[in-house]
């Protein structure tokens, strides 16, 4: 009889901690059983999704009392929104009654009212009142209340989670306002927010973010003359976010101080700072404008992404401000429609059989930093 050992194939994981497992002078880009397998896009949405600090956007988007919006995370649907007493506070989406849905999108609302048996919620969850239940002899409203989930506003980000033990934002992601808290990020005011599917991996997206390489090629009709290769910086990373920044010409006044600030000195009036914040918040920061893209996986082919933007205090104080935004805005939907070209035939390339990856260039550190945080969180 012949013995024949049995091979047991690498799986996913396997092979991306295999990837990461050198130093970064011989990296490659991730294997491409990472981006497309529905099991390793399931555990990333119960190791990584579920646990960490996830974005909804800007905190100035709930102004008033009654201010609200909807999201899922791993799954699980949450209203986010600014109650009586003026504080952020987050909650279950789903009645406490017979689990329909309460809110979709965004709005305003003085109390939550159910679409379905008109079961009626206060601002802080708790129940106000539910018709018709005087004859069950177990059901007692004091008791019943929406289950809350942790929200805080970060540098005027709304973070939320669904991890009760998460550090707070402010303590975890404190090198990020050492690093770009001359700008004060808080101050900064949204004047868009919108929302759309591209048909990519979610990490194809990020990574895309991650690095200005691509910029002179793939955008070569909007921002890609406004950058020089050479000079372009990649420093190492933290445990939280990695980060690459580019000193920009003239070309976009906007992204530039403005002539009335006396605050910022030298460099520190042109550099933009690209800021990966892990998993899926990713933040273009300029003297000013800012950018954004939160991301939501949707399984291995799909990305839902929340993309908004805005100026700086003095550059929303310009008399010419709307204008300025208009012409940067313009460009920057621009860039988005270059962008999805670019991370949705590279997602058709993964799926391709004789694809492979490729060796990473040295201006992609920060992809193969995220790489490095992706094993180390996916089979925990």
């Amino acid at each position: 009889m012949t013995r024949h050992d049995t091979i047991t194939p690498m799986t996913p994981l396997d092979e991306l901690r295999a990837n990461v497992s050198v130093p970064f002078n011989q990296a490659r880009a991730m294997p491409k059983s990472v981006y497309t397998s529905p099991e390793f896009a399931e555990a990333e949405v119960r190791q990584i999704f579920a646990k960490e600090w996830l974005c909804a956007g800007r905190a100035e988007a709930l102004a008033n009392p009654g201010d609200y919006l909807t999201m899922q995370i791993a799954g699980e649907p949450i209203i986010i929104l600014r109650d009586r007493d003026g504080s952020l506070r987050g909650m279950s989406n789903v009645c406490r009654h017979r689990m329909s849905t309460l809110l979709e999108g965004r709005g305003n609302v003085r109390s939550i009212v159910c679409p379905y048996h008109a079961w009626t919620y206060n601002l802080d969850g708790s129940l106000r009142g539910a018709p018709a239940m005087g004859l069950n002899e177990g059901f007692c409203k004091d008791k019943i209340a929406l289950p809350q989930i942790r929200v805080e506003s970060w540098l005027g980000w709304i973070m939320v989670t669904l991890n009760e033990g998460a550090p707070d934002p402010a303590e975890q992601l404190k090198d990020v306002e050492n690093l770009v808290g001359y700008l004060d990020m808080a101050s900064y005011r949204e004047t868009f927010r919108e929302e759309f599917r591209w048909a990519t991996n979610w990490k194809v997206l990020a990574e895309n973010f991650m690095e200005s390489y691509h910029l002179p090629v793939c955008h070569s009709g909007t921002i890609g003359g406004s950058v020089d290769l050479m000079k372009m910086t990649c420093p190492e990373g933290y445990p939280s976010f990695n980060y690459h920044y580019i000193m920009k010409n003239d070309t976009i006044p906007l992204s530039l101080a403005h002539p009335s600030n006396t605050a910022l000195q030298g460099d520190q009036r042109r550099i933009t700072w690209l800021l990966s914040v892990y998993p899926a918040l990713l933040i273009t920061l300029t003297p000013g404008y800012f950018w954004y893209l939160c991301l939501t996986p949707d399984g291995p082919g799909h990305v839902n992404v929340l993309y908004g933007g805005g100026m700086s205090a003095d550059w929303c104080a310009d008399p010419d401000a709307a204008s300025h935004l208009a012409t940067v805005k313009a460009l920057l939907d621009d860039v988005n429609i270059e962008d999805k070209g670019c991370v949705e035939r590279v997602y058709q390339g993964l799926c391709a059989g004789l694809s492979g990856p490729g060796a990473l260039s040295h201006l992609e550190r920060p992809n193969f930093e995220f790489a490095q945080w992706i094993a180390a969180r996916v089979g925990q």
